[in-house]
């Protein structure tokens, strides 16, 4: 057996020698090409098996609140999320002191009032000219929206004169709406 290998060993010199180095870095890179194709067909096969297993089913852990009962109930849950019309100069005076917190310059604002009489609805749209940076307004009205989850943002629009400015004029608009009465519709 040691006979044999010395001569195959002593031949496959011999033929290296013969063929030369260029043919022996192409045999070597043909055989490296052939490893790479063996595995990149397994890895295809993974990925296929992978791909024929069933997608796991959603949770329904969050399970959707049930509708009330009647329409009543959605009248009154309605109601009870609008504004006091009786606290709406209260509101404008949180939105004002909101915007000396987040150190916007808040000029004298518009308003408009409104009323619905077939839903017993009033509004208050009150418009806002602002002057800070570009995240201050945007900060603010987040906050104007969280202290009265009962207004709308209607307008949010932004004016820079030049662009090297660092601050810009705003100008937002937001309705409350509000009903007359402490919590109860018509």
């Amino acid at each position: 057996m040691a006979i044999d290998l010395a001569i195959v060993r002593l031949r496959a010199q011999l033929l290296l020698r013969r063929l030369g180095a260029p043919a022996c870095l192409a045999v070597a890179l043909l055989a490296l090409g052939a490893a790479a194709w063996v595995w990149a067909w397994q890895q295809r096969a993974v990925a296929a098996q992978l791909d024929a297993r069933p997608l796991p089913q959603p949770s329904l852990a969050v399970a959707a609140a049930a509708p009330p009962a009647t329409a009543s109930e959605n009248l009154a849950r309605f109601y009870a999320a609008l504004g006091q019309q009786r606290h709406a100069e209260q509101q404008v005076k949180q939105l004002f002191d909101l915007a000396a917190k987040n150190g916007l310059l808040l000029a004298q604002g518009e308003y408009k009032s409104g009323y619905d009489k077939a839903s017993r609805v009033a509004t208050w749209q009150v418009t806002l000219p602002l002057k800070g940076s570009y995240a201050a307004v945007w900060q603010f009205a987040l906050q104007a929206l969280r202290a009265a989850p009962f207004a709308s943002l209607d307008e949010l629009s932004f004016r820079r004169e030049q662009i090297a400015d660092t601050e810009l004029e705003a100008r937002l608009r937001l309705t409350f709406y509000l009903t007359d009465s402490a919590g109860e519709g018509p």
